[in-house]
């Protein structure tokens, strides 16, 4: 059996240990492949918490030389558990288990529990690129020095575990991890962790001084430093050039990223990085496999709750609006909670959370003092909030309006009693944009967090899922959607058009040009109010529900691909 590691920086094995879809992957992807035949095991920071969760044992400790100075890493181990809430301990042989191991130090843990840190604009990515440079050189010591056991692969994910490979190839301390396979997943390629060489704490030069020398930059070698800013190291860079393979997260994305970004006319491709995708493709080392999607658990319960309440004559009985009516409570009652959870760490209640909280408490009285009649339709919207996932939604049309107000004025027009609710955290800058246009409207709500209860309820009760994605390398959120028989509403791009049929399971939207992707996006829109709640609509609503993604089939493309 094959012996692979997937190092990471979110594993949703793990309570408080997601944020985007890297997270479903990590907690996915080990059992899948064990099905395969290979032993898949999990490398990832301890964030301050999840050992003590966890009841974790510790393994050993290891020091490293880090920044000039001598740094302790504690690490401890876990049998994956089968549910996030589970604490289990090892029963058996090391063999029976999938581990995973929790690399403790001070300098991955926040205050607030989170897994990454929101960073200046004078300096992007200096906290999280220190911890995570600490954490690729602590992970890379421990395998040479044989505390984590011997593996065939080690399976890197996205900038945070790519200095991995460039340790691996760079520093003769590192040579003896050439006996594995390195391979690298590209899950955002728009985020590439770029520092400074030199000149700053948080630096190349700073993080490994013994090997690498501000007056010796000019001979550093090719793969290290940023094609565009000769002054800067570039981590998704080393992870691409100084990987065996590159695997991306779907077919259609795999292409797109061959050809240069030209933002201004829409297209997000290479970022930069085109030319070594490009040499990775032509050398058949560039792989597209589409992400998975796990049914296990509700193969049998995947209809949305207002789908199913329909009979065959689109008819709703007054039992069953007065059921919806009590879900949607339940689902206002949630956001209500995930807001009051979320001013734990705050000195002062942000505007954009009041103006949520009366939304919320809007909403729940009108669904309270509501008669027998059906509640209205939900659209929903769940993700990070990235230029990537919302600069469509803040995009000007031609009367001066940004697309998300002019769907939510036409949604007021065509479906009066229907609500829209967007969940997502992120970049301030995007969420004070969105809070002052929903602020305007009382039929959407903007939920500026992330709360996993409140993201599924979103998911199982919505009826239209909006992800206007400038660019999606693959997507999660819009396979959760529909597994629960939501139809989503998407821009035709990556992993979206990749899973997302039009008219079949779905609706798409394309264009070239931004303008010409914001007009489309309201216009396909308009006609999906159309046709709410007709048959065609039942029709792509159970299309959705019936679509799989399944982890078994990627991971056997895995193995065949990747790790063979």
């Amino acid at each position: 059996m094959n012996k692979v590691l997937l190092v990471a920086a979110e594993n949703d094995a793990l309570i408080k240990a997601k944020v985007g879809g890297m997270g479903d992957v990590i907690r996915d992807l080990p059992k899948a492949l064990s099905d395969c035949g290979i032993s898949a095991d999990v490398a990832m920071p301890e964030y301050g918490f999840l050992k003590d969760y966890y009841c974790a044992d510790k393994v050993t400790d290891i020091e490293v030389s880090f920044g000039g100075a001598m740094e302790k890493i504690s690490i401890y181990r876990i049998p994956r558990p089968e549910s996030k809430a589970q604490v289990c301990t090892a029963n058996g042989s090391s063999e029976q288990h999938s581990w995973v191991y929790l690399f403790a130090h001070p300098m991955f843990n926040q205050a607030d529990g989170s897994i990454y840190t929101q960073g200046s604009a004078d300096r992007p990515f200096a906290d999280d690129a220190d911890k995570f440079a600490l954490f690729c050189l602590a992970v890379a010591s421990a395998l040479v020095q044989g505390k984590l056991g011997h593996y065939d692969v080690m399976h890197l994910h996205d900038w945070h575990t790519a200095m991995i490979a460039m340790l691996r190839e760079c520093v003769d301390d590192f040579a003896s991890l050439k006996q594995l396979k390195c391979i690298y997943t590209i899950h955002n390629l728009a985020l590439q962790g770029i520092r400074p060489l030199t000149g700053d704490k948080s630096s190349l030069c700073h993080w490994y001084p013994q090997w690498f020398f501000a007056n010796q930059l000019d001979n550093l070698p090719n793969g290290i430093v940023d094609p565009r800013y000769p002054n800067c190291a570039n981590p998704m860079r080393m992870g691409i050039v100084f990987s065996d393979k590159v695997h991306v997260v779907s077919p259609t994305y795999a292409k797109e990223i061959l050809l240069a970004s030209h933002p201004e006319k829409g297209f997000y491709g290479g970022e930069g990085l085109e030319q070594d995708l490009q040499l990775k493709a032509t050398n058949q080392q560039l792989v597209g496999i589409i992400n998975g999607c796990d049914y296990t658990i509700d193969d049998n319960h995947t209809q949305n709750t207002a789908d199913s309440a329909r009979s065959e004559t689109q008819q709703v009985s007054k039992s069953q609006s007065e059921n919806l009516t009590f879900q949607r409570l339940d689902l206002l009652s949630t956001a209500q909670e995930a807001l009051i959870q979320w001013q734990k760490y705050k000195s002062v209640v942000s505007s954009t959370d009041f103006i949520a909280n009366i939304r919320v408490d809007q909403h729940i009285r009108r669904y309270t003092n509501i008669d027998s009649s059906y509640p209205g339709l939900l659209v929903t919207s769940v993700g990070r909030l990235t230029t990537q996932k919302v600069m469509l939604f803040l995009t000007k049309i031609a009367n001066g309006k940004t697309v998300l107000d002019q769907l939510l004025i036409n949604l007021k027009q065509q479906q009066p009693d229907a609500l829209f609710m967007l969940l997502g955290s992120g970049d301030e800058h995007l969420s004070n944009q969105l809070k002052t246009i929903c602020a305007q409207y009382a039929n959407s709500i903007f939920l500026n967090g992330y709360d996993e209860q409140l993201s599924q309820l979103l998911y199982q009760q919505g009826e239209l899922f909006l992800m206007p994605s400038s660019f999606e390398p693959c997507g999660i959120s819009q396979m959760l959607a529909m597994k629960h028989g939501q139809p989503c509403l998407v821009h035709g791009v990556g992993g979206l058009k990749d899973t997302v049929k039009h008219d079949e399971n779905g609706w798409v939207f394309n264009g070239d040009g931004i303008e010409m992707q914001a007009n489309n996006f309201i216009s396909q829109f308009n006609q999906c109010l159309q046709s709410y709640d007709t048959l065609p609509w039942q029709q792509i609503k159970q299309q959705a529900s019936n679509a799989r993604f399944d982890w078994q089939t990627v991971a056997q493309a895995y193995k065949d691909h990747l790790y063979n």
